[in-house]
């Protein structure tokens, strides 16, 4: 007599599709994805049509101009110094300028000005910090200068953090971080992009 093949038991495959799905929801949610970092700028209202150019009411010796190139060359320029700079000096001169410690005639203006928790106080809050690029200026040196614009205001305001506080900047609570930033508010301007020749003109 010829044995009888035995049959293989069949698999039940329901739930697949369930585990399938749960697997993927899994994955997308414990996965961490690269996203893009952007600047923060808020961009000011356009002007009326019977509107001045409100930049005319902006004395010279408060405005720093940062220019950028298309070969991503830096021009840094005030009533004091003009010309072609490293990134690595852009903090420094950007720090000097909107400190103006000696009160230079040729620096922001300073003016007294009251300050809830500081009392009245010496400042440059008029300075502006105005970027202007090309249009076809590298974005890694566009990004390499507003980093540096940043963290020169950072350290400023750092520095005045523990002198009036005697903790940093991190430590503050809200209204001392109020008072420093109306001490030290950041003024940059960025116009829209141009095309510069060599020698930021």
């Amino acid at each position: 007599m010829a044995k009888k093949k035995k049959k293989m038991p069949s698999l039940n495959t329901t739930s697949t599709a369930d585990i399938s799905f749960m697997l993927l929801i899994f994955f997308l949610v414990t996965t961490s994805m690269d996203t893009d970092m952007g600047l923060a700028r808020r961009l000011p209202k356009p002007p009326e049509p019977d509107q001045e150019d409100a930049t005319m009411d902006i004395k010279s010796r408060n405005i720093l101009y940062v220019r950028l190139n298309h070969l991503g060359e830096l021009w840094i320029e005030d009533e004091m110094n003009r010309g072609f700079s490293d990134f690595k000096e852009l903090r420094n001169r950007v720090k000097e300028f909107v400190k103006n410690e000696q009160n230079l005639s040729k620096l922001p203006e300073k003016h007294v000005k009251n300050i809830d928790l500081l009392g009245q106080c010496f400042v440059t809050d008029k300075h502006v910090i105005s970027v202007q690029t090309d249009r076809a200026t590298p974005y890694d040196a566009y990004f390499q200068v507003q980093n540096e614009l940043v963290a020169a205001y950072n350290e400023l305001r750092n520095e005045l953090a523990k002198q009036k506080f005697g903790r940093e900047l991190q430590y503050l609570k809200q209204e001392e971080l109020d008072a420093i930033k109306k001490y030290y508010p950041q003024n940059i301007s960025e116009a829209e992009p141009k095309k510069y020749q060599q020698g930021g003109q």
